[in-house]
């Protein structure tokens, strides 16, 4: 049996704009992505803390402190507003043994200021996960 979890996320990021008439997607400083394991195409589920929204498009590499929203996406937020960025992955049973998502929060400028690798988390009591990460 395959099961979908969370594979990494960027907590708290700051949308520093909305481009209505770009294609489509989420550019997200290159840097973070790299950071959260996320790749340039990957599908991504946006929340923006601010308003409430919940969305998904895909990753593109945008340029230092970037977290941008391109196409239809850019009616959902506004320049200020706080998101969460997430990406999932499926895992196979025996893999989810090994099983540990990675959060990253950012602070000013979307500069990232911590990452850790919730292991520790996975396996406890059914709130321990989402409490300790702030999901």
């Amino acid at each position: 049996m395959q099961r979908r979890m969370l594979k990494s996320k960027i907590h708290r990021a700051t949308v520093t704009s909305a481009n209505l008439d770009y294609i489509g997607s989420i550019s997200i400083d290159a840097e973070l992505l790299a950071t959260a394991d996320v790749m340039v195409g990957e599908q991504v589920h946006v929340v923006n803390i601010t308003n409430g929204a919940r969305f998904e498009t895909y990753a593109i590499a945008g340029a230092a402190g970037e977290v941008c929203l391109n196409g239809a996406a850019a009616r959902l937020v506004q320049p200020g507003d706080s998101v969460i960025i997430i990406s999932y992955a499926d895992y196979c049973e025996a893999e989810l043994a090994e099983y540990s998502p990675i959060v990253v929060h950012v602070g000013p400028g979307n500069a990232p200021v911590s990452e850790h690798v919730a292991r520790e988390l996975v396996g406890g009591p059914a709130h321990a996960f989402s409490d300790a990460v702030g999901a």
